[in-house]
């Protein structure tokens, strides 16, 4: 998905990662602070490095992954203490609306009447309390210290309160009494989404299905490993350590870091969600793609790019790869690097203004700005950050680039309209406007072997969901110009 001309507030990860590796629960003899006295105990490096991270997030608009990878790598942070601070950061940030409800509840005061430094460590402290295997006595302590190191000790007092308020109840508990009998506001809390992101979900799927996608949001990912069609094999993975995706030819998870495969580290595979490789799959199945000269209409950061590339060789055509951004057009050339350059481009324009006269692509790739929705699994900040709002912002462009896309092509070109989130609003409303013009595919016949990949919205179109799939909620829709 590209940055292009993007719209932009605030925030369970599987609970079994456990407190830190030096943790054994409460004070340790003779660092304790009594108030008598006795000193404080040095504050350990995961949980000050995860109360960072959840300042980054929340403050400069970071995104979780990659605050969590930076300061990680700054810190030095590895095994079970560097999945500790994952699980810190990533659970709070998907359950943060339901434990800033619980803080607010706990302490008695709304949160803007609380420092934002201190609202971030009893957010910390609530998901280890609520959610972790971490002792009751350790959440408490650890928060204190914590509220102490960034707030002052005048800040240790109404910590430790609100803190053992907090324990008293487990989190279900807590919903129930906040929720006050409204069965819809107790499942905005247990599962930690937003009303209006449980109201598009329901939309689209049958009653029976709704709590596992909204589980399926609360469980972590791990890395999806895709090779460079025409560079690498996945045997090559495979010996590696992988194991097969179950319907991309092309892909393989594995655990870890994934720099620590040779073919990734050289450019000749990458990390793609294996939905994402599944829309290129069928895109690279549909009949007419011989013509010469391939468009990725919003290329950054560059991975169905690369993908495309290998794939538009074995067609005998050219890829051109577009980037509003000058960043991540780099970005892109850097996914490209290993490829021979003669068979692809890398150019900076805004989408919605193409720098390339009508009907020159035989195929255009348009994998639009979106809400996200669908990779909820991997920025759980996004659900708290998105509103409403921003479809007011976002559906214009998306338009907009699909119109583009569309005059991009001759009659008899194939535009893939592509989105990383299932709203109706971003998808199968988008695609409406333009049906007149358009023959509509039957995307999901071009992928078989994937069960219940059709939308509800229509059976024709691609959907593909976390709960269903393993994949990211990634959403076709393959159209042949008139």
């Amino acid at each position: 998905m590209s940055g292009q001309n993007r719209p932009r507030r605030r925030e369970e990860f599987p609970r079994n990662p456990s407190r830190p590796a030096n943790d054994r629960g409460g004070r340790r003899p003779g660092r304790t602070r009594d108030g008598r006295g006795g000193s404080r105990r040095p504050l350990d490096r995961p949980r000050r490095t995860a109360l960072e991270a959840l300042r980054d997030i929340g403050r400069s608009g970071a995104y979780a992954n990659l605050a969590c990878s930076r300061l990680l790598a700054e810190q030095r942070i590895t095994g079970r203490d560097a999945a500790f601070v994952t699980e810190l950061v990533f659970g709070t940030c998907r359950m943060v609306g339901s434990y800033d409800a619980i803080i607010e509840h706990a302490s008695g005061r709304s949160l803007d009447d609380l420092e934002p430094d201190l609202v971030d460590v009893l957010r910390l402290g609530a998901h280890q309390g609520l959610a972790m295997r971490v002792p009751d006595r350790a959440a408490v302590d650890t928060s204190v210290d914590l509220a102490a190191h960034v707030v002052g000790e005048r800040a240790c007092g109404i910590t430790n309160a609100v803190m053992r308020r907090i324990i008293a109840r487990p989190f279900g508990q807590w919903c129930t009494l906040i929720a006050g009998g409204d069965p819809d506001r107790e499942r905005e809390l247990r599962t930690g989404h937003p009303r209006w992101i449980i109201d598009a979900y329901a939309e689209l799927l049958g009653p029976d299905e709704l709590e596992p996608a909204l589980a399926a949001d609360n469980e972590g990912a791990e890395p999806t490993l895709v090779v460079r069609p025409g560079l690498c094999e996945r045997d090559e993975l495979l010996a590696a350590g992988a194991t097969p995706t179950r319907w991309s030819p092309w892909g393989a998870h594995r655990g870890g870091d994934p720099a620590e495969v040779e073919a990734v580290r050289t450019g000749r595979a990458g990390v793609q969600d294996e939905g994402s490789q599944l829309v290129c799959l069928a895109l690279s199945r549909a009949e007419g793609l011989s013509g010469p000269r391939w468009l990725d209409l919003c290329a950054g950061p560059g991975g169905k790019s690369a993908l495309l590339r290998g794939l538009a060789a074995e067609h005998g055509a050219f890829l051109v790869a577009n980037e509003a951004q000058p960043h991540r057009a780099r970005l892109v050339s850097l996914a490209l690097r290993r490829y021979d350059r003669r068979g692809h481009q890398v150019i900076v324009a805004d989408g919605s203004e193409p720098a390339w006269d009508e009907a020159t692509f035989q195929a255009v790739l348009a994998d639009v700005p979106c809400s996200g929705l669908g990779a909820l699994r991997r920025r759980p900040e996004s659900r708290w950050r998105r509103t409403p709002e921003d479809l007011d912002e976002l559906v214009p462009l998306q338009q907009d680039l699909l119109d583009v896309a569309l005059g991009s092509v001759g009659a008899g070109g194939l535009v893939a309209y592509v989105t990383c989130s299932p709203h109706r609003a971003e998808t199968a409303d988008v695609v409406a406007s333009v049906l007149d013009r358009v023959d509509l595919l039957d995307a999901p016949a071009l992928i078989p072997e994937v069960p219940g990949a059709a939308a509800a919205t229509d059976p024709r179109f691609v959907q593909l969901w976390p709960h269903r799939h393993g994949t990211d909620a990634m959403f076709l829709a393959l159209l042949r110009k008139r």
